[in-house]
């Protein structure tokens, strides 16, 4: 019998009391719930204050409708396109869910889906959903990096094919895809195959310039580039029809039904403008935070790997290291005692003790997979912070390794 609510918050206010008073606090697990610009969280307040329903036609619902407006600006701004399609909903899970299930809804005559073997769970759930409706699923495998076969997506796409979905950047390992090989090796075999990207890790990271990338759909969330979590968007060319796949009574939007979360939005777009204005000096300090941490780690411990890409080919902000002899679970734990804050294995499986499949599937062994951390570096982290962390990381390892039975060491 599973305990009752009463008592699960007991449980959770004894670990809270446990943690007590630390030094210093590093957010590090910006995959799972990211920090958020200071002025993103004040357009939120004024939002809250100033906005109403925005499909009414009075004065609050005219600033309501006038944030969604901001937001979609910011939005093409950042992606450099002007015509097709944004659809805002309340996280990049939804935008995939929409891409995907809303195509195969609008176009059943097709039925194969293909993805790479390490794509968010956001993207692989949905395809996997449409098998009983007789759809295919086929993953690309892929390197050690995490790069996809393009030999394989080669093989792979043919006249059935509907929708081909490969991350522009892997939210867990950083790897930056050739995207414009996927696209022209899909689109040479069919153009009639849509090819969607799971961008939220890609924004404010990389370059998106849509206006010379021939992407069909793209999701984003706002959560991954600063802004409150809640607001997530689809962008979608013009001609490609989805079928809604929520249903109720629509707002300003005919894809997505409810009323808009107007304060979120508001602080997405307020992340947006941030971003832009800032976006090359922003990269170079997360490159440089990055690399401090994996440096600080690597050189004070024996048997870390770096998870993933070195240099230019992983985002400036990603870190996932594997510490043999040193469950990650173990390792949140630890850290989160000392102020750091990071996740072990998949963000969306942090409770349930399986190894991360996007580590399974770019060839990790099992004892690898399970003793890994992924951290993520931002434009609010400062060096202090990353040297911190880095004593702490290798305290905490040490410790962890010193308790581990005699045969493991």
């Amino acid at each position: 019998m599973s305990p009752s609510i009463t008592e699960q918050r007991k449980h959770v206010k004894a670990l809270l009391r446990l943690h007590g008073e630390v030094e210093r606090e590093v957010y590090l697990d910006l995959e799972n719930s990211g920090l958020i610009f200071p002025e993103a969280l004040d357009a939120m307040f004024e939002a809250y204050r100033s906005c109403g329903h925005p499909s009414i036609t009075h004065k609050l619902g005219w600033r309501g409708y006038d944030v969604i407006l901001e937001a979609e600006e910011n939005l093409r701004k950042l992606i450099n396109v002007n015509g097709g399609d944004i659809v805002f909903t309340h996280s990049g899970t939804e935008a995939n869910n929409l891409a995907i299930i809303g195509l195969a809804k609008a176009k059943p005559s097709r039925k194969k889906i293909v993805y790479s073997a390490i794509e968010h769970l956001s993207v692989k759930f949905p395809a996997e959903s449409l098998q009983e409706l007789g759809f295919r699923v086929e993953e690309v495998p892929v390197d050690e990096e995490g790069f996809i076969d393009l030999d394989k997506l080669s093989n792979l796409v043919d006249k059935d094919t509907l929708l081909v979905s490969i991350a522009a950047v892997n939210h867990e390992i950083g790897t930056i895809q050739d995207l414009k090989a996927v696209i022209e090796i899909v689109k040479d075999k069919d153009p009639e195959i849509i090819v969607h990207t799971d961008a939220c890790d890609a924004l404010g990271r990389i370059s998106l310039d849509f206006s010379k990338l021939e992407v069909d759909m793209a999701s984003f969330s706002s959560h991954k580039v600063y802004g409150p979590k809640g607001a997530g968007a689809l962008y979608k060319k013009e001609e490609i029809e989805l079928k809604p796949i929520l249903h109720g009574q629509l707002s300003s939007q005919t894809l997505w039904p409810g009323v808009e979360n107007v304060p979120a939005l508001a602080g997405f777009a307020k992340a947006l403008e941030i971003l832009e204005r800032n976006l090359d000096a922003y990269r170079e300090k997360m490159r440089k935070l990055r690399d401090m941490l994996i440096e600080g780690a690597a050189s004070s411990l024996d048997e870390v790997f770096l998870n993933g890409p070195r240099g230019d080919k992983r985002v400036p902000d990603n870190v996932n290291l594997s510490f043999l002899r040193c469950e990650g679970e173990a390792l949140t734990v630890e850290l989160s005692l000392r102020g750091v804050y990071v996740s072990s294995g998949s963000a969306c499986t942090s409770r349930i003790l399986e190894p991360s499949h996007v580590l399974i599937g770019i060839g990790r062994p099992y004892e690898m997979a399970h003793g890994s951390i992924l951290m993520k570096t931002s434009p609010m982290h400062d060096e202090e912070d990353i040297r911190y962390a880095v004593e702490q990381i290798i305290e905490a390892v040490n410790r962890i390794r010193s308790l581990a039975p005699r045969e493991m060491k």
